[in-house]
């Protein structure tokens, strides 16, 4: 049987570098790292995850390590140094073999199994994100605050395959500054949706030469930090720092519904793929799941520690796979019952017939000397009572 790190619905990463392992289930979070080997610089900024199978979880830390967990074993696999750049993992990517990182100077850097095959990018400072497309996994997108999104082809990085070009002027013919906090692909096509600090979400087009966005709205007064497509990639959910979270229409730019409970800044956002379902993260050390058709709050854990990032798995049978969870667990139970019956001695009970036989054999004569004795002793106890 697989380890039990295998059934986990969430992986959470932590400000103190605690790998969270989460079953929604039965509301049971473990922990993955030794916590008295922790230090400020291990705090996990990025994840992704290492194959389509979710065996591997790729976790990017400050330091500039990159861990890697294996769900299957249940333990650390490997830890790769991909220190380069300053500041802390701002993307982590898996294309083919290779591992593609971004640090907040802007290096974005891939690497190969031979060192001298890596490739360098410089996609500029100051970056918040960068985000893989998954229909095509050589290319990469990047933002940040004063840096505009750019489309990176990895197999010829020299120049950026789309750069956006920023809004007008306001209405007062100022400039409107640039500040991108998140993006994502849509499935089956170019277009990008980014989320801004100064609470706009917009949608872009490569294929228009205006290269402007085509849609643009906001949410809130406050600077979003996180966004996520829904499973038909028609809207998307987006965060923001007082814990603020909404569903937003992308045809028509207009605000759905809004989902509640949050008491803290929310720093990250993953639909499901194909369930109608929301899983969020953040400063308020709760991670939540909400249902995206009705708002309803499906479940909510606490996990101590002000969290990061998280991954969601893509399964969708999570009924079924508690079920087999339980049987399995119940098997090794009967397994462990068997193993102390096992090794304990046999007893042998005596029958009936073995007690027969053990008894002594008294022949005819010393019977009925033992029967007179006994009548004797009974006459002589009833004297003694009419004697009193």
């Amino acid at each position: 049987m697989a380890d039990p790190a295998r059934w986990n619905h969430v992986w959470v990463g932590t400000e103190t570098g605690i790998l969270k392992g989460v079953n929604l289930h039965r509301k049971q979070a473990t922990n993955y790292t030794e916590v008295s080997s922790l230090s400020r610089d291990q705090e996990i900024c990025a994840m992704c995850w290492g194959d389509e199978q979710e065996s591997e979880v790729l976790l990017g830390c400050r330091n500039g390590t990159v861990k890697v967990f294996s769900t299957e074993k249940g333990k650390y696999t490997e830890f790769r140094d991909c220190a380069g750049g300053e500041g802390p993992f701002r993307g982590l990517a898996v294309y083919n073999s290779a591992l593609i990182t971004c640090m907040e100077s802007g290096l974005l850097k891939v690497w190969r199994e031979a060192a001298s095959e890596n490739v360098e990018v410089n996609v500029g400072p100051g970056i918040y994100k960068m985000r893989q497309n998954p229909g095509k996994p050589h290319c990469v997108s990047t933002g940040g605050k004063e840096n505009c999104l750019k489309v990176w082809d990895l197999e010829n990085p020299q120049n950026p395959v789309f750069k956006a070009k920023n809004v007008s002027n306001d209405w007062l013919d100022l400039r409107v500054p640039v500040w991108v906090r998140d993006m994502q692909f849509l499935p089956g096509s170019e277009k990008i949706v980014t989320c801004t600090g100064y609470h706009q979400v917009r949608l872009y087009d490569p294929s228009c030469p205006k290269r402007r966005p085509v849609l643009e709205t906001s949410f809130d007064e406050h600077p979003l930090t996180a966004l996520s497509l829904t499973a038909d990639a028609s809207a998307v959910v987006v965060g923001n720092t007082h814990g603020n979270m909404a569903v937003i229409d992308l045809r028509q730019g207009r605000l759905l519904k809004t989902l509640k409970g949050f008491a803290g800044s929310i720093r990250s956002i993953q639909c499901h793929p194909t369930l109608p379902m929301v899983a969020s993260c953040g400063l308020d050390r709760f991670l939540r799941l909400h249902s995206i058709e009705d708002k309803k709050l499906l479940y909510k854990v606490y996990l101590k520690s002000r969290l990061n990032c998280l991954l969601m798995t893509r399964r969708e049978k999570w009924e079924e796979e508690e079920v087999l969870l339980s049987a399995a667990a119940q098997g090794e139970v009967k397994e462990e019952e068997d193993e102390v019956w096992t090794s304990m001695e046999t007893v042998t009970e005596i029958t009936n017939t073995q007690k027969a036989k053990l008894t002594p054999v008294v022949d005819e004569k010393t019977a009925k000397a033992q029967k007179r004795l006994m009548v004797q002793g009974t006459r002589k106890g009833k004297k003694t009572k009419r004697t009193l």
